[in-house]
C-alpha cells in the first residue's frame, strides 16, 4: 500500500509542480504565466481523451506490471522535460505522461481495494490517496522551494529519480494480481462506455466534473490569487502552500476514518467548507482572512476525491476498472477545463473573479450530490462495510 501511496504522491507533484512554478518557468522558457497554466490544461485534456481507450486494452495485463509501467513511463517523460531546451517540448514531454496517466489512475483505486477485505475499500482508497495530501503538503512547497533555489529543471530531475524508486518498490511489494479475462477489445473499449448507463455513477461523474472544475480554475493560479490577496511570494507562498496540503491531510485521516459509513453527508459538509472558504477570497480582505481561506480549502478539496472514487467502486463493483477509468475522464475534465477557464479569466485581467466562479459551481454539484442518494447516500448499510478500528 505504501508504493501506491508514494506514486500518487509523484504523479500529483508532477502535475500540479507548474502551479508553485509559474514565474520561473514562465521567464526561464520565455512565455507567459498564462501560457505555463496552459501546461495543465494540456495534461488533462490528453489524459482524459486516453483514459478510457488505453485502459480499455490494457484491461488484460497483470496489474502490477501495468501500475509498475506506467509510473515508468511519468519518471521517463519527467527526465526528458527537464532536459527539454524549449516550451514545446517540455509539452511534449508532459504530454507523454499523460498517456500514462488516465491508466494509472483508473487502475490504482481498484488494485487498492483489492488488497484489503470487503467493506474497507473507501479506507484503502483513503490510504493510497494520503500520496496526494503529501504531495501538495511536501511535493508542491518543497518542489516550489527547491525550484526558486536551484532551477524548475532540477525539480523535474528529482521527480524522475522518485519515479524510478517507485517502479521499483511496485515491482519487489505488490503481490501478482491477474487482469480481466480476456475479452476482445471492440468489446472492451463499449463496456467501458456503455458503464455510465449506470444512472448513479453519472451522477459521480457529473459531480466531478462541475466540481473540479470551479476548483482548478481558481487553484491553477493560486499562487497569482494568494500574491493579489495577502501579498505572500517566495517562502512565505511556499509556507502557505505548505498549510493547504496540512489541512488536506488533516481532511483526508477524517474522510477516511467515516467514508465507508456516511458519504452523503461527508460530501455536502465538504463542498459547503469549500463555497464558504472561495467566497470570502473573492474580495482582498488581507492576510489572515486569505490565509483562513485557502487552508479550509485545502482541507476540504484534498479529501473529495477520496468519497467520489470510493463511491464509483461502491456503484460499480463488477466493473471497477472500467467505472474508474470514466471517472478518471471527468476528473480531468475538471483539471484541463478548469485550468483553461482559469487561463481565459487571467488573461482577460479577471483573476479576482476565479474564486467565485469556483465557488458558484461548486455549489451547482452540492445540489447534484443532494439529488442523488443513490450515489451518495446519508448511511451506508452495515453489511457494506466493517466497523472502523481506532488507530
Amino acid at each position: 500500500m505504501a508504493a501506491l501511496g508514494a506514486s500518487t504522491f509523484v504523479y500529483v507533484t508532477a502535475e500540479t509542480i507548474p502551479i508553485g512554478l509559474l514565474p520561473e518557468m514562465a521567464r526561464d522558457l520565455n512565455v507567459s504565466e498564462a501560457s505555463i497554466g496552459l501546461l495543465v490544461t494540456s495534461y488533462a485534456v490528453v489524459a482524459g481523451l486516453t483514459s478510457i481507450p488505453l485502459t480499455a486494452v490494457t484491461m488484460r495485463l497483470p496489474r502490477r506490471a501495468l501500475i509498475a509501467g506506467t509510473v515508468a513511463a511519468f519518471a521517463i517523460s519527467q527526465l526528458a522535460a527537464a532536459f527539454a531546451p524549449t516550451f514545446l517540448l517540455v509539452v511534449v514531454a508532459r504530454l507523454l505522461c499523460a498517456l500514462a496517466h488516465g491508466v494509472f489512475w483508473a487502475t490504482i483505486a481498484p488494485i487498492a481495494a483489492r488488497l484489503v477485505p470487503p467493506g474497507r475499500g473507501g479506507r484503502a482508497i483513503a490510504l493510497v490517496f494520503l500520496g496526494n495530501s503529501l504531495a501538495i503538503v511536501l511535493g508542491v512547497p518543497l518542489g516550489t522551494a527547491l525550484g526558486q533555489w536551484l532551477g524548475w529543471r532540477v525539480v523535474l530531475g528529482v521527480l524522475a529519480l522518485t519515479g524510478a524508486a517507485c517502479v521499483a518498490a511496485l515491482t519487489l511489494s505488490l503481490p501478482a494480481l491477474a487482469g480481466d479475462a480476456p475479452t476482445p477489445i471492440g468489446q472492451r473499449l463499449r463496456d467501458s462506455v456503455l458503464v455510465l448507463r449506470n444512472r448513479s455513477l453519472f451522477a459521480i461523474c457529473a459531480t466531478t466534473a462541475v466540481l473540479m472544475i470551479g476548483l482548478f480554475a481558481a487553484y491553477t493560479y493560486l499562487a497569482p490569487l494568494v500574491r493579489r490577496d495577502a501579498g505572500l511570494e517566495g517562502t512565505a507562498l511556499s509556507a502557505l502552500l505548505l498549510g493547504f496540503g496540512a489541512a488536506g491531510l488533516v481532511g483526508n485521516w477524517i474522510i477516511g476514518r467515516w467514508v465507508d459509513r456516511s458519504p452523503g453527508p461527508l460530501l455536502t459538509t465538504l463542498i459547503a467548507v469549500m463555497v464558504l472558504a472561495l467566497a470570502t477570497l473573492t474580495p482582498v480582505l488581507g492576510v489572515a482572512p486569505t490565509v483562513v481561506a485557502v487552508l479550509a480549502w485545502g482541507a476540504a478539496m484534498t479529501a473529495t476525491p477520496i468519497i467520489l472514487q470510493a463511491a464509483v467502486l461502491r456503484v460499480a463493483p463488477e466493473a471497477g476498472d472500467a467505472a474508474s477509468a470514466v471517472y478518471v475522464v471527468a476528473f480531468q475534465i475538471g483539471i484541463g477545463g478548469g485550468s483553461l477557464l482559469g487561463e481565459r479569466f487571467v488573461s482577460a485581467g479577471r483573476l479576482g473573479w476565479l474564486p467565485l466562479f469556483a465557488a458558484l459551481l461548486a455549489v451547482g454539484a452540492w445540489v447534484i450530490v443532494r439529488a442523488s442518494r443513490t450515489a451518495f447516500p446519508a448511511r451506508l448499510p452495515a453489511e457494506t462495510r466493517e466497523p472502523v478500528t481506532a488507530s
